[in-house]
């Protein structure tokens, strides 16, 4: 029987987006791309509950960008009961501070959750270009991206940049003793890949890599790369 990977989308967008990276590992895994919550806290107990109840056990857990970080949080959750933990352009802490200085400067993004207040439908478009950003093609990925933005009238997408901005998974991946895989984008405007050696610091047994030539959307733009790396991970971390 095939193993199960759960892959969790990012804030902004929807679940649609991870399709291709979805099919790409289809082959060799399980997978399911199940929506984020729809919460209107931002309590990271609230997700996890929801998420820990509807999601099933003795599997993989993946996400992108929030999704990895709800992934990785729900893995230390769930301890033994996680096979294995894949975190696509995530960071420990969204939101840069003296403890944990490679992420977004806090100036940054109190202006970005401020746009989202006041329109939340442009802070989605100026979102997707953000995320495409150091992807080949920019301003076409561009394109494709804003074709799966959430509904911009959720109040779920205000509790999520909340959710964001307090996560800190800094003792979460290392308590985690299951294989990880943290892979990190070269040219990512929202998670700076600087951040992989102090994720790697963290890691009580895992791997960080970065990928060349590519941005924060790379889990669209870099679909087959990104099922290969984790491809064979899941493989190596099965014959330990």
């Amino acid at each position: 029987m095939r193993e199960t990977l759960i892959l969790l989308p990012g804030w902004g967008l929807d679940g649609a987006l991870l399709q291709p990276l979805a099919k790409a590992l289809g082959g060799d895994m399980q997978v399911q791309v199940p929506a984020l919550p729809r919460l209107s806290s931002a309590a990271a107990a609230d997700w996890l509950d929801e998420l820990d109840t509807r999601l099933p056990h003795d599997c993989w857990l993946a996400g992108w960008s929030l999704g990895g970080m709800l992934a990785a949080a729900l893995a230390a959750r769930r301890g033994e009961r996680c096979r294995g933990l894949i975190t696509l352009a995530s960071n420990a802490c969204f939101v840069a501070s003296a403890a944990w200085p490679t992420a977004m400067p806090a100036q940054t993004y109190a202006a970005f959750y401020e746009g989202c207040q006041e329109n939340a439908g442009a802070t989605l478009k100026r979102f997707a270009m953000l995320c495409a950003q150091g992807c080949a093609d920019t301003r076409g990925l561009s394109r494709q991206l804003q074709n799966h933005l959430a509904p911009s009238d959720e109040p779920s997408l205000l509790a999520g940049l909340r959710l964001l901005a307090s996560l800190d998974n800094r003792a979460a991946l290392a308590a985690f003793t299951g294989p990880q895989l943290h892979l990190l984008a070269e040219q990512d405007a929202l998670v700076p890949a600087a951040a992989g050696d102090a994720l790697l610091a963290l890691l009580p047994t895992g791997e960080v890599d970065v990928l060349e030539a590519c941005g924060h959307a790379f889990v669209l733009d870099q679909a087959d790369a990104l099922a290969a790396l984790m491809l064979d991970f899941i493989c190596e971390a099965n014959d330990v």
